[in-house]
């Protein structure tokens, strides 16, 4: 017998390598299954990590950005960050204001408006014009321009004509970018771990059962993908809401006009020619019922002629008299 060799020792056949290799995927589906009921619980609890190796791919990403400053967070992309003093961290705010100006011609201002806005690299996001009477505007937009020339149109548009009101507002998101650009990264290892172990699979049941995982999975990324995306257009692009207005003349009330002699006598005419219609409804209403009455009033008068007695003249009262008894 050779040095080395053993006779009571076999190779493994080709089943038991396919019974081990199944035995392989099942207990790959079970851990699966485990960490995606983990990953469901964090994402309730607003954490988006899917299981504790996600949280461990994560990590050396996190320790990085915090580390030298070499590794820091990396902004959307067209997002507007600047970095704050003393820090490396890319800072995220949604800026938003609101302008009232009363200016001397509404179409210019709105042209001058348009113009400051899309030569800034924004766009004119909302417009709404309106002729309040006969010889005033108003107008309402909603204009979007990046946040490197927020503050340029803002002072461009204030200086249109008269500021009457102004308000701004900046909400720091800075958190919520970095957590769901953390979150994405955590899904998107997620669905590849699914789609590999989808290649090894053999049974159907666990193809079956990995492709409703995968199908789940894909779609809280594109949710995710969805949320990065209104964040991104919120943090690149400000958005300024101007409302203008044209100014009455010095001395004009638009409630009131200076009423002369012929404004007089045309609301009287306007009062009689009223007074007139309404004489006129009212008697096309009460017509039917005059008319009625006025029936009834000529029949009774017929009737009452009828049975009351007709009076006796004199001659007839006499021979009435002279007449002898009857026997």
């Amino acid at each position: 017998m050779p040095y080395g060799r053993h006779t009571d020792s076999h190779p493994p056949t080709r089943p038991d390598r396919r019974r081990t290799r199944a035995s392989a995927a099942a207990a790959l589906l079970a851990m699966l299954l485990a960490t995606g009921a983990c990953g469901a619980s964090s994402d309730s609890g607003g954490q988006g990590l899917n299981s504790a190796s996600d949280e461990k791919a994560a990590a050396p990403a996190a320790a990085g950005a915090g580390a030298g400053g070499k590794s820091a967070a990396k902004p959307a992309d067209g997002a507007s960050s600047a970095p704050r003093p003393g820090s490396t961290v890319a800072v995220h705010v949604i800026r938003t204001a609101g302008l009232t100006i009363e200016v001397k011609s509404v179409p210019k201002a709105v042209a001058a408006a348009r113009d400051a806005a899309e030569g800034a690299g924004g766009i004119v996001a909302d417009e709404t014009t309106e002729r309040v009477d006969d010889s005033h505007d108003m107008s309402h937009l909603v204009l979007r321009v990046p946040q490197a020339r927020y503050d340029e149109v803002l002072r461009s548009l204030a200086g249109s004509g008269k500021l009457l009101s102004r308000t701004s507002d900046a909400k720091d998101v800075t958190g919520e970018v970095v957590d769901v650009e953390s979150r994405i990264a955590t899904q998107r290892a997620s669905v590849a771990r699914v789609r590999d172990l989808m290649d090894k699979a053999e049974k159907l049941t666990d193809v079956v059962t990995l492709e409703g995982e995968l199908s789940s999975r894909q779609s809280d990324l594109e949710s995710l993908l969805a949320q990065q995306a209104s964040l991104e257009d919120r943090t690149s692009l400000a958005t300024i809401t101007l409302d203008l207005s044209e100014p009455y003349e010095e001395g004009e009330d638009p409630g009131e006009e200076d009423t002369g002699f012929l404004d007089a006598l045309g609301g009287g005419w306007d009062a009689f020619v009223t007074m007139l219609r309404w004489i006129a409804v009212a008697f096309g209403a009460t017509a039917p019922f005059l008319v009625a009455a006025a029936v009834l009033v000529l029949l009774w008068r017929r009737l009452r002629g009828r049975l009351r007695p007709r009076p006796t003249t004199p001659q007839e009262a006499t021979e009435t008299s002279e007449a002898p008894p009857a026997p």
